[in-house]
């Protein structure tokens, strides 16, 4: 196994994605317990959207901040240091005695979790050009399963020992993988000859000099607002339902058939039809809305809407990583964290445009905006396709 590509074991495959999940799960654990945490601290309904927020716009800092240093630094002490201090985070969140506290604690977790990305962009340059969809398309269902079972797994530990307890266990968790990435990964040594500055620089000049990062980039702030409009708020009505924090997680359970669409679509983007399963995958997403809309009157429509929904959005997500990593490989941290930019200004924007919509329209105002935000992605792929 070479730092500068090569078949990658199937092994070490796994690896990345059960650390990418574990990672990326610590963004997503506040959202079935928002109700509870906001009561706990004196957070007022209205402003717990806040909580996931902030640790959306901690993510996108930290894509802009630390990503961009896989190009720079060894990959492997970059990753486990990361590890390290986000289970940090996650101890000052857990022990959090008021609001904001709480709110520093989960915007430092989203600055930290970028480490999500740097284990996709370390998978991508071990890995031969053939089989570098396959690789993200693997490692981004570890990621696309930490996410979705990231509500079902506080849900139940929250029910069992109270929500300061998911971050403790998470944050036990998160140093044992440090530890085991640490002596099974490669080191490897920094691809440029930059400085920081210049390094955080090039992110924007990539953004400027490639056509195809700029369409995908608009497409991942579209599919994840409308991931985040539906993940964010799904817990208010089922709290007031009376669901428990086991239950409302659970749900998750049936977005995670999203994990299904990543590695087909990875393949599908190795054999050139990235256009037609974005398509396609566009369509599905702003159809999903339609059973949404039935939650109130039908659980059964929330469980059909959110595995269509999630199969969408990892499809254009898988596709997207899979055509902008080969534009500048010299650059890969930067172009992956620089797309995913997008997708945490998309998520934070989701999560607080849906928790207010919900406090004026309810859940209709919500599936309304989600629906808006579907279609406009549809909208920008018909006019490049068209192109």
């Amino acid at each position: 196994m070479k730092p500068s590509g090569g078949f990658v074991h199937r092994g070490v495959v796994l690896l990345f994605a059960v650390a990418a999940g574990t990672a990326v799960a610590t963004i997503y654990f506040a959202q079935p317990l928002l109700v509870t945490m906001g009561a706990d601290l004196g957070i007022a309904t209205s402003a717990v959207g806040a909580i996931v927020t902030l640790t959306q716009l901690g993510y996108g800092l930290g894509l802009f901040l630390l990503v961009p240093l896989g190009d720079l630094l060894d990959r492997r002490r970059l990753v486990t240091g990361q590890l390290i201090l986000l289970a940090i985070a996650e101890l000052v969140a857990a022990t959090a005695a008021n609001g904001v506290v709480l709110f520093a604690g989960m915007t430092a977790i989203g600055v930290l979790a970028v480490v999500t990305q740097l284990l996709v962009a370390f998978a991508a340059s071990l890995a031969e050009p053939a089989e570098r969809g396959r690789v993200v398309g693997l490692v981004t269902t570890g990621v696309v399963l930490g996410i979705l079972l990231a509500r079902t797994v506080s849900g139940t530990l929250a029910d069992l020992a109270g929500w300061r307890a998911v971050y403790v266990v998470s944050a036990a968790v998160t140093v044992l993988i440090a530890i085991v990435l640490y002596r099974i990964l490669p080191a490897t040594s920094g691809g440029t000859a930059m400085n920081y500055g210049r390094l955080l620089r090039s992110t924007w000049s990539l953004f400027v000099e490639e056509p195809v990062f700029r369409t995908r980039g608009t497409l991942a702030l579209l599919i994840f607002a409308a991931f985040g409009t539906l993940w964010s708020s799904v817990a208010l009505p089922l709290s007031e339902d009376g669901l428990s924090h086991t239950a409302i997680g659970a749900f998750g359970l049936a977005g995670a058939a999203g994990a299904l669409a990543a590695a087909p679509a990875g393949r599908l983007a190795d054999r050139g039809r990235a256009r037609w399963t974005t398509g396609l995958a566009l369509g599905l997403l702003v159809l999903s809305w339609i059973p949404l809309g039935f939650t109130r009157s039908s659980l059964w429509a929330l469980v059909a809407g959110a595995i269509l929904l999630d199969l969408a959005v990892q499809a254009v997500h898988v596709t997207s990583q899979t055509l902008i990593y080969p534009l500048r490989p010299d650059a890969g941290s930067r172009l992956i964290g620089g797309y995913m930019i997008f997708y945490s200004v998309g998520s934070g924007l989701g999560a607080i445009g849906s928790t207010a919509v919900y406090a004026v329209a309810g859940w209709t105002g919500v599936c309304l905006l989600g629906a808006a935000f579907s279609a406009a992605a549809l909208g920008v792929w018909s006019v490049k396709a068209a192109r």
